[in-house]
């Protein structure tokens, strides 16, 4: 154990880590903080040793408590959320972030920026709406659909609903969200699972969370937590819209309902007691059993694990010395950013789980892994170091972060004062652990037409009386149609919270992503040093533990084989790209279909390519022959230079019908900024083909517009046929 450097009541100031419930900096005042550590953690300008409460930050709501530690970082996030408004009234990203970034002010309005600053937020989220849809990012291969987390916008825009209760903004947004859903809902679901495609939300930078050998294709097609926990959510929210405006929403709750239980039955992991963090793979997935903590709140947050399912993964979860890490374990030999990272906004939605569960435990490690960094650098920080919890070492970094921002406000409203918002008023379930008991009082806060003072005193999360103005009640709640001043005193009854364990765990790395091939009769992988063994799966289920590196198997059916490798500890690295057994395969060139393009490009096959823009070969219609009738993998070879693997918004999009059925989407993500001699495949339909003659139709649909709106290309050299 560190020998402590300073002691107060109610914290204690340690060198190098955090304990549950002991900060890390000394508190001086509610306005005035000083860290003795600038000069270790910030090496690229004159470091700051001491901050104060700037004068020119507008009115609003002042807390104080027993802890002034925590007020005065209360104070610094309500001064940098000033400081990220821009003149036009949107919500900066951070303070090396310009712009409006969807998913972060999304998830900063859901934790605090809707409550803190609601006219903002509604300003940012307007600024991302395109012909009548939300604007996903730039992101991974030319962003939506590959990248699929737009909807964390509908989330946002609910609760600034909550929060304001302006009908005239619901009835602005509606269309929105059921005209951006409809276009999700012909896109992105996986017909085998239910699930929603596209890259963990969030979490988009490839390297940072998927194997090498996964290509863009591959992580559209991935099934991952958070994002369909987002999705879920976006669809029970759209209903809720539709009743209050007596709108029509079709089969929102049909959606919501089939996410819901898609993702406790491919997801949930018996021996982990927590979600899986994607299904991934090609024509047979496989869950990666590795923990992701931003999906796994949203989980208990959104209500789609029960009651006993959000105790388990408070319970089980790895909590590492410096806080809830974005995965684990990381991934071997990739710096920190997404890998081997705390974020902040991520620690704030698992601190507000571990409150909505009732893990004291979780709380206070949650709770000072989040107010360390903030105390020690003077700013709320885009992201941590998972292995000392500096934030030196990340790949990229901001200070002044809006969503670290808006998780530091949580603490104080979501957490201790305990508010929730409902249509029918504001709700207090105060959650306060033993470590931070004490009185904290939030005073002019401004709700609707009211103005409220609120006093939360000891510590517990069961309220034992409540007055609102200077009279008993029997719940903590303001009407929302309530005006005038109130005074709202919350007493808890301070016990315990219910559940004290957690699973504190050293940071590690799994092993590295093997490579397997098939030799004659024999599947043959490389050794890894550190396997304790390895597992071989055919066809995405568990098909042998060995500690050899071979497998004889089976040829003449198609089948499609992985291996993973296993470490000491039990920690599955990532499977290997898969080896498939493909007995019968049938090629059908696109330029026998449709006029072979002139455009420069070399490395295609037979006699030429196809070009589709939106201009040209919209409609494209194959006739092809097979002697048997049964079911097939169909894909097609494609390039597409319109940008690079990792950014921008050109991802081509265009519709799929067999046989005069809709059969989903076909997705041509970018490969390479103005190269366009690198072929790669397209996302695999599994579709039933009659004997002799069928037609395939790929055509341009209204819901293939991608980001970019007017560049969505992509050459096309031959549609493949696979036999399953």
């Amino acid at each position: 154990m560190p020998q402590p450097l300073y002691s107060s009541p109610h914290y204690t100031v340690y060198a190098d880590r955090v304990d549950q419930g002991e900060l890390f900096a000394e508190a001086l005042s509610a306005t005035h903080l000083r860290s003795n550590y600038g000069e270790t953690i910030h090496k690229d300008r004159d470091p700051p040793t001491d901050w104060k409460l700037a004068s020119d930050v507008p009115p609003g709501p002042t807390y104080t408590s027993d802890h002034p530690l925590i007020d005065a970082l209360f104070n610094l996030a309500r001064q940098e959320a000033r400081r990220n408004v821009e003149p036009d009234g949107t919500l900066r990203t951070g303070a090396k972030w310009s712009g409006v970034w969807t998913r972060d002010v999304s998830y900063s309005a859901l934790l605090a920026m809707a409550i803190h600053d609601p006219e903002a937020v509604m300003t940012s989220l307007r600024s991302k709406v395109r012909r009548g849809r939300i604007v996903q990012d730039t992101g991974t291969g030319g962003a939506w659909p590959v990248s699929s987390d737009r909807t964390t916008w509908v989330l946002a825009a609910w609760e600034v609903y909550l929060v304001t209760g302006d009908r005239s903004w619901l009835e602005e947004v509606f269309p929105v969200v059921r005209d951006t859903l409809a276009d999700d809902a012909k896109t992105l679901p996986d017909p085998r699972t239910g699930l929603y495609r596209g890259e963990s939300s969030f979490l988009d930078w490839r390297e940072q969370t998927y194997p090498r050998w996964m290509d863009n294709t591959d992580i559209y097609a991935s099934l991952c937590l958070g994002t369909n926990a987002v999705h879920y959510r976006a669809h029970e929210i759209l209903l809720r819209m539709g009743q209050t405006l007596g709108q029509p929403t079709e089969d929102a709750a049909e959606v919501a309902a089939t996410i819901k239980q898609a993702m406790n039955d491919r997801l949930w992991l018996l021996d982990k007691g927590y979600y899986g963090q994607f299904l991934y793979g090609r024509s047979h997935l496989l869950v990666s059993p590795r923990f992701e903590a931003l999906g796994e709140a949203l989980c208990i947050l959104f209500g789609i694990a029960d009651g006993e399912q959000c105790a388990s993964i408070m319970e089980h979860s790895p909590h590492t010395p410096y806080g809830v890490s974005c995965i684990y374990p990381q991934i071997p030999d990739m710096p920190p950013y997404h890998n081997n990272a705390i974020w902040p906004f991520v620690q704030a939605y698992w601190n507000w789980a571990a409150a909505r569960t009732g893990n004291g435990a979780a709380l206070e490690h949650g709770l000072g892994a989040l107010y360390r960094t903030a105390a020690l650098s003077l700013s709320n920080y885009e992201n941590l170091v998972c292995e000392n919890g500096g934030i030196v070492g990340t790949q990229v970094n901001s200070h002044r972060m809006l969503w670290s921002i808006a998780g530091n406000l949580a603490m104080v409203y979501r957490i201790f004062m305990g508010m929730e918002f409902r249509a029918d008023g504001l709700y207090f379930q105060p959650t306060v652990p033993r470590s931070f008991a004490g009185e904290r009082t939030l005073r002019g806060f401004r709700y609707r037409g009211a103005t409220l003072d609120i006093t939360v005193r000891g510590h517990g999360r069961r309220v034992r009386t409540v007055t609102i103005d200077g009279e008993p009640v029997e719940v903590a709640f303001i009407e929302a149609g309530a005006t005038d001043h109130h005074v709202i005193d919350i007493q808890l009854d301070d016990h315990d919270l219910p559940y004290r364990t957690i699973t504190e765990v050293p940071n590690q790395s799994s092993l590295p992503t093997l490579w397997a091939g098939r030799v004659g009769e024999s599947l043959q992988w490389t050794r890894v040093l550190g396997a304790h063994h390895y597992h071989v799966y055919r066809n995405g289920d568990l098909l042998a533990t060995t500690t050899d590196n071979h497998y004889r198997i089976k040829l003449g059916a198609f089948a499609s084989y992985r291996v993973a490798a296993v470490d000491e500890f039990g920690h599955e690295a990532f499977a290997s790209e898969p080896v498939t057994i493909t007995p019968e395969v049938r090629v059908f060139q696109a330029e026998a279909y449709a006029p072979a393009s002139s455009f420069p490009s070399e490395n295609f096959t037979g006699k030429g390519f196809v070009r589709l823009t939106l201009h040209e070969n919209r409609e494209v219609v194959f006739s092809i022959e097979v002697a048997a009738a049964g079911r097939y993998l169909l894909d097609f070879r494609f390039a597409n230079g319109s940008g690079p693997v990792n950014t921008d918004k050109k991802c081509a999009i265009r519709s799929l019908g067999v046989n005069g059925n809709y059969a989903g989407v076909v997705v041509f993500p970018q490969r390479g900024a103005d190269d366009w001699s690198s072929w790669g495949h397209t996302n695999a339909h599994r579709v039933t083909l009659g004997e002799g003659s069928n037609t395939v139709r790929l055509y341009f649909a209204d819901w293939n517009h991608n980001m970019d709106g007017e560049v969505n290309v992509a050459l096309v050299d031959y549609l493949r046929l696979t036999k399953l």
